[in-house]
């Protein structure tokens, strides 16, 4: 496999899990290669700055990004941040004359947005290429680049090789999901899926401790039957039965619940659109709506659902 250019990267957006993306590639890509950062607070790029002096460098706007980049991945929290990256008339990437530039967007968005921004840069930079690509595996997964990437592209596009290459470098596995938009789809599935195996896996839990069950034991159950699933085995929504699940340091990191409310929606709203039948999804998206507005949920790892519906945090002072 031929090894693209990647000396001019651009990254917009360096919150949770930007962050973390845009520091495996100031590690891992030469020295000769330049990650030019933009986000709206200067903290995290100061940060960047400091550690990795000359290789990652501080840009003004989204459009000082795009002026020095080739490849530029963007990473926001809402389609509303989308749509200011890439077409505010005065600092948006397409500003700039984007021929052979590549655009991937890695935010978790309605597809109707990232739509929008396609058909804007088909229109008018015809040369330039733009992609969905949302991200899963939280901040663990993306200080650790273990994340996966969800690519909205078919297997034949011709930029599979060297997107592969660089997303690579921040996240374990890359699935092209067929065509522009259906990364967005698979998200959305996968984090309505995701949030409703979080409130199952958080009854289970407390309905297990309050019947005198130890919660580790129950995990072990989970684990051996057919209830295994990744959100018990990772980020165990009970504190102390994973070590280093956000749960077990007072829900602190991992996937705010307030973006998980954000994500629910957008699939409730995307099976609304399609037609799809939820039986759960109403339920659930009360949960993480209630969730949200609760002083001592807010802001904490979307796994504080078993905060939410009561669950006993200090099970074990009772072992």
């Amino acid at each position: 496999m031929a090894q693209s250019d990647f000396t001019q990267i651009g990254f917009i957006g360096l919150g949770a899990m930007g962050k973390h993306m845009a520091e495996q590639l100031a590690a891992k890509l030469p020295d000769n290669a330049r990650i030019h950062v933009y986000d709206i607070s200067r903290i995290p790029v100061e940060e960047l700055e400091r550690k990795y002096p000359g290789k990652v460098v501080a840009s003004s706007s989204p459009r000082d990004v795009a002026e020095n980049a080739k490849y530029i991945l963007s990473m926001v929290p809402e389609g509303a941040h989308v749509k200011s990256v890439y077409l505010d008339e005065k600092t948006g990437v397409t500003t700039v004359d984007l021929a052979g530039r590549v655009l991937i967007d890695c935010s978790t968005i309605d597809l109707a947005t990232n739509l929008f921004v396609k058909q804007h840069l088909a229109e008018h930079h015809p040369d330039a290429s733009f992609y969905d690509s949302p991200v899963s595996g939280g901040t663990l997964g993306a200080a650790k680049a273990t994340i996966a990437f969800f690519l909205g592209c078919a297997e034949t596009d011709p930029q599979l090789q060297a997107l592969t290459q660089l997303l690579s470098l921040m996240g374990k596995q890359i699935i092209p999901c067929g065509a522009p938009s259906l990364g967005l789809a698979a998200k959305l599935c996968n984090n309505y899926l995701s949030g409703l195996i979080a409130i199952g896996s958080a009854e289970a839990l407390n309905m297990g401790i309050r019947s005198g069950l130890d919660p580790r034991v129950l995990s072990n159950v989970f684990a051996a039957g057919t209830a295994q699933n990744a959100i018990c085995d990772k980020f165990n929504p009970c504190p102390g039965v994973v070590a280093d699940a956000p749960s077990s340091h007072g829900y602190e990191g991992g996937f705010k619940v307030q973006l998980m409310k954000k994500d629910f929606s957008l699939a409730v709203s995307l099976a609304e659109n399609v037609g799809a039948r939820l039986e759960l999804g109403g339920q659930g998206l009360r949960t993480y709506e209630g969730a949200s507005k609760d002083n001592d949920c807010y802001d904490r790892d979307s796994r504080v659902v078993f905060r939410y519906i009561g669950g006993d945090e200090k099970w074990a002072a009772k072992l």
